[in-house]
């Protein structure tokens, strides 16, 4: 054999392997071909009755009839939102175990809690922002209030003698009690629930004066009549209550929180895999009737890349811990 057949086989042996090498990668970066082959399950890490809920049947309802395999529901409250969190982050980067997370399991637990089952930033794929909503904040009619300026008055001659109900420590309800008892200069006690439904039944009852909720999980009861939306924490006021004012323009100016819920998958999970689901979602919400079954719970309904909602947890990562630090918010 000559010298430039030697090279040429050499060639060709070299160009085998390298093509064998890559396979692995190539094979973990693509999507089965016979995917989903099973029923997907997605992990709600509250009660149910709550905007995490609400959304979740949504979009697993769409999510089902997209991909021709039944999503169930699965309600794992606890912990702040921290125990379903971790059911999801230790599943297997399958594609069949998805997380409705929120700002509380992806962003704020990490700050308030001593211990946490698991890392917000590494053990989580983001997939897509499901919807973007303000929080409420609500009263009972127990209380001689109709606006926020009434409520500051009143929190001022009680000073620590008013209360306000949660879905947790430290999610976007919380918050938005700790943010305005900050700005207002006042102190009102927190109250955290496991989620919307028993937090709104112990308001409905009287035992707590006040609660913040997501606006989605707060508006039938809002509509029936049964509490009064004293104000919204958005920037600007909820097209499905246009008689209530956000509370910057109640005597708060500065003040905003808004609330997230969004899709994620166990880390490692093939970012083929991802981009599949992340596009199902995403024609999902864009169809008429869940895009305008969303605005009518109050919110915006999302649909970004996985690199867009990513970028999301982080500006809020940034933005919450210095709240959180500052106020000295800590898990009970």
């Amino acid at each position: 054999m000559n010298r430039r057949a030697t090279l040429r086989l050499a060639a060709m042996a070299g160009a085998a392997l390298c093509a064998q090498l890559a396979l692995p990668a190539c094979a973990a970066d693509k999507a089965p071909d016979n995917y989903p082959a099973k029923p997907l399950r997605l992990v709600v890490p509250f009660t149910p009755g709550g905007t995490t809920d609400i959304l979740a049947r949504l979009v697993a309802l769409g999510m089902g009839e997209a991909l021709g395999q039944t999503v169930v529901v699965d309600n794992r409250p606890g912990a702040g939102g921290n125990i379903g969190a971790e059911a999801v982050a230790r599943a297997a980067p399958d594609g069949y175990t998805l997380l409705m997370g929120t700002l509380g399991t992806q962003v704020t637990n990490q700050f308030i809690y001593a211990r946490m089952p698991y890392d917000s930033a590494k053990d989580f794929a983001p997939v897509t922002l499901v919807a973007n909503s303000p929080n409420v904040l609500l009263t009972n009619g127990t209380l001689p209030v109709r606006s926020v300026t009434e409520l500051i008055a009143l929190a001022r001659q009680r000073p620590g003698g008013l209360n306000y109900a949660s879905t947790s420590t430290g999610g976007s309800p919380h918050l938005s009690g700790e943010l305005l008892d900050s700005m207002a200069g006042v102190k009102m006690q927190h109250v955290p629930y496991k989620g919307a439904a028993p937090a709104m039944t112990d308001l409905l009852a009287g035992q707590v004066n006040l609660m913040y909720d997501n606006l989605p999980s707060a508006l039938a009861q809002i509509q029936a009549g049964k509490v009064r939306a004293l104000a919204v924490t958005g920037p600007q006021r909820a097209p499905v209550l246009p008689d209530v004012p956000t509370v910057a323009e109640s005597g708060l100016p500065g003040y905003v929180v808004n609330s997230w819920f969004g899709l994620l998958a166990p880390a490692g999970t093939p970012p083929a895999l991802v981009a599949r689901l992340q596009q199902t979602v995403a024609r999902i919400l864009a169809t008429p009737e869940v895009k305008h079954r969303i605005e009518q719970l109050g919110a915006v309904p999302g649909g970004d890349s996985p690199a867009a909602f990513a970028a999301v947890i982080r500006a809020d990562t940034e933005k919450w811990s210095r709240v959180i630090k500052r106020a000295g918010i800590q898990a009970q």
